[in-house]
Order: structure tokens, then C-alpha cells, then sequence
């Protein structure tokens, strides 16, 4: 097993979109990062799929500094209004970004592509060093120094560390390894995720649609076609699997109604359950969980990979404020936790308030979204929330 004398600053555990974004992130403060990378290449990652993201004003800010936009094939596809509805309920909301002072409440980026430049990007750090193909294969995390035992294409490796960040998504290894618990929640609903070409172009639309069944939205893209992710019920998973693309196209016209014309085509599908999984802790001994590996959850107000941009945003500030020290990881639970707890309590109750099939709750919603739109200022502290708006600090690292 092939050592390694002097420590690095920070390791950081997984390639995904957090876990590179937080090297990037750090690149200014002249610390030595190796980042451990399972997967060969960024098609490989689970996080560089063809899901597509929308991105908030905050995020897309961040990975402009980071100089990873313009890595990007193609720009983010602004988002320039926000249509929201629910089948049986009466009322829409729709928002516009310049009724809020801005230019869009965001952007939509596909994973992939997004992996592609982060990927890039990282390879142009001075001070990041790459363990890629490389497996956790076990760690020592209770020491002054922490060891990672690393298996990787030249045989076994150790690599020693100050500290740890672990981003390795939701099934962490290092959570695991601190003996860290998780709540869990089975939404008992799959995803579906695809592209799509409708009769109408989004032109800047993004539609958020809920049903019992689960939540149906289209992103906008560029071109004027459309990303979709379609909420299926477990038991429904398997039948709408075996669906031609053109059955699939009669599914998403039938849960989401012709608000965009008829749906002419749709792309190549994937799917994934959808599962809420809660660290009980985010921080340890000079180590802390960002990303899916602190929180899994649900799509519905796209607000995961923003959440966990914010989270590695975090954790850079507090560097550059107080350096690599011990109180670092109590620092981190404590900045993170409101930022967290409001951004979960909004993702599951929405997930949870939409789908409630209770005529005392069809009525309370019906309200809610005649009232916002008659009244879309009203929706002006989500809106600000959603933007990342309430944590423009978080900008500072990279400034």
C-alpha cells in the first residue's frame, strides 16, 4: 500500500456536482485538496445523468465565478416565468421574474452537461489534486489526521488529510464510517425523466403541475423543447416503464393537460424512486456531510443541487473566515441549520400538501392559488427563498 507523507488540507470524498463544486469553491484559499472520484468519467457519475436542473440565481452566480458557465456547450436556458396548478383545483399561479426585479428566477442546465464542466474546470485547479479512478475501500476518522484507504487502477493507496468532506451521495460511506443515522421517507413514487417536444416552445416557462398521482413539471430548454420529470406511483412503476414513446407522450399529455399544445415527441427516458433521507448530523470531528450525503429529497421545487451548492458555499465561507481549524464542523451545523430545515420543510410539505386528496385541503389550495394569482406578490419571500436570494453572503467566498 503506497503512502502519502504530508497531509492533505481537505480530502474530499466524491466527484459528483457538490463535491466538485466545493474544490472549485476553495481553489482561491491555497489549500492542498485531493478530491476521490469513483467513476472514470463524468457519464459515469450518478449525479451527471439526463436529468435536467434548474438552477437558481444563486447558483447560476456561483458557477459563473467558479468560471464553469462558460465550460457549458450551451448556456442555462433562463427561466423566465414559474406556471403552477394542480389537476381538480381551481386557480393557477403565474409568476414572473421582472415583476420581481429580475431577468429570470434562474436557469436549466442539463446534469450531464454541468458534470462535463465542472469536470473540466477541476482539472485546471492548481490546488486540487484528482484520485480518480479511486474507491473508498475504508477510513480512519477518529485521529489528529484522518486516513482514507483508497483502491484505485495502480493498486491500494492511503492518503491522510486534516479534514473531510464528504459528498458522496445519498448511500455516504463516510456518514456510514462516523456512524451518523438517517431519517427516511418513501414517497412511494418514481420519477420519470426526459426530454420533450411540444406544439407550443417554452419560450422561458417552466410548469410545475401536482396531482395525487405525484407532481408533473416541464423545464424549459433550449431550442424551445422541454425537460419533464413526471411523478408515477411504485405500484404504476413497471406499466408506464413498458410504454412506447408514444404511449409515454399520451401519459404526460393526460397528467398534465394541454397547456403546451400537444406533446409531439419525448426523448429518452430514465427513472428513480423518490426517497427522503435525513443525516441526523451534518458535522463530526473535522468532517462534514454536503449534498445528498446530509439530505435526499424530493425534486418537487427543484431545490436539491441548490441546496447542496449552498451547502459547499457554506463550508468554503467559513474556511476563508476562520481557516481549517477544529470548531469548523460546529461552525458548519450551526450556519447551515436554518438554511436547511426551511428549504426540507418546504420541499416535503409541498410534496405532501399537493398531494392530498382531502376536500378540506382541495379547498385551502384552491384558495392559496387564486389568491396568488390575483396577488403574485404575495409569493415575493418563496420567490426570494427559491433564488437563493436570502443568502447573497454566500457569494463573498468568491468574490
Amino acid at each position: 500500500m503506497q503512502p502519502q507523507s504530508d497531509p492533505f488540507d481537505l480530502a474530499i470524498v466524491g466527484g459528483g456536482l457538490v463535491g466538485t463544486s466545493l474544490a472549485c469553491a476553495l481553489e482561491p484559499y491555497g489549500l492542498r485538496v485531493a478530491l476521490v472520484e469513483a467513476a472514470e468519467s463524468a457519464q459515469a457519475v450518478s449525479g451527471f445523468d439526463q436529468r435536467k436542473l434548474a438552477l437558481s440565481k444563486l447558483s447560476l452566480e456561483a458557477l459563473d465565478a467558479f468560471g464553469v458557465l462558460g465550460r457549458l456547450r450551451q448556456r442555462p436556458t433562463a427561466i423566465e416565468r414559474i406556471h403552477v396548478s394542480r389537476t381538480g383545483d381551481f386557480g393557477r399561479v403565474l409568476l414572473n421574474a421582472v415583476d420581481f426585479g429580475h431577468a429570470a428566477f434562474g436557469g436549466v442546465v442539463l446534469a450531464q452537461e454541468l458534470g462535463h464542466a465542472l469536470s473540466e474546470q477541476v482539472a485546471a485547479l492548481k490546488n486540487t489534486r484528482r484520485f480518480c479512478p479511486a474507491s473508498l475501500a475504508g477510513c480512519s476518522l477518529d485521529g489528529a489526521v484522518a486516513e482514507l484507504r483508497l483502491q484505485t487502477a495502480d493498486g491500494p493507496q492511503r492518503i491522510h488529510a486534516r479534514w473531510v468532506a464528504a459528498a458522496d451521495g445519498t448511500q455516504s460511506f463516510i456518514r456510514g464510517a462516523l456512524g451518523i443515522g438517517t431519517q427516511e421517507h418513501d414517497y412511494r413514487q418514481t420519477a420519470f425523466v426526459c426530454s420533450l417536444q411540444a406544439e407550443k416552445a417554452s419560450e422561458g416557462t417552466a410548469y410545475e403541475r401536482f396531482s395525487e398521482q405525484g407532481p408533473v413539471a416541464l423545464l424549459p430548454m433550449a431550442d424551445g423543447q422541454y425537460g419533464s420529470i413526471c411523478g408515477v406511483a411504485s405500484e404504476q412503476k413497471e406499466s408506464v416503464s413498458r410504454l412506447s414513446d408514444a404511449g409515454y407522450a399520451d401519459y404526460l399529455q393526460q397528467r398534465f393537460g394541454w397547456r403546451v399544445g400537444k406533446i409531439q415527441r419525448v426523448g429518452n427516458r430514465s427513472h428513480y424512486p423518490l426517497r427522503r433521507v435525513l443525516a441526523e448530523r451534518i458535522a463530526a470531528k473535522r468532517c462534514v456531510l454536503l449534498g445528498n450525503a446530509a439530505q435526499t429529497i424530493h425534486p418537487i421545487g427543484a431545490q436539491g443541487f441548490n441546496l447542496g451548492l449552498r451547502d459547499a458555499l457554506g463550508f468554503a465561507a467559513l474556511v476563508r473566515q476562520y481557516g481549517i481549524e477544529d470548531g469548523l464542523a460546529g461552525r458548519y451545523a450551526q450556519d447551515r441549520a436554518e438554511d436547511r430545515e426551511r428549504t426540507l420543510a418546504f420541499s416535503d410539505g409541498l410534496a405532501k400538501l399537493t398531494s392530498n386528496p382531502g376536500l378540506p385541503m382541495h379547498a385551502l389550495r384552491s384558495l392559496a392559488l387564486s389568491g396568488l394569482g390575483i396577488m403574485p406578490h404575495l409569493a415575493a419571500p418563496m420567490v426570494s427563498s427559491a433564488m437563493g436570494m436570502r443568502q447573497p453572503d454566500l457569494l463573498d467566498v468568491i468574490g
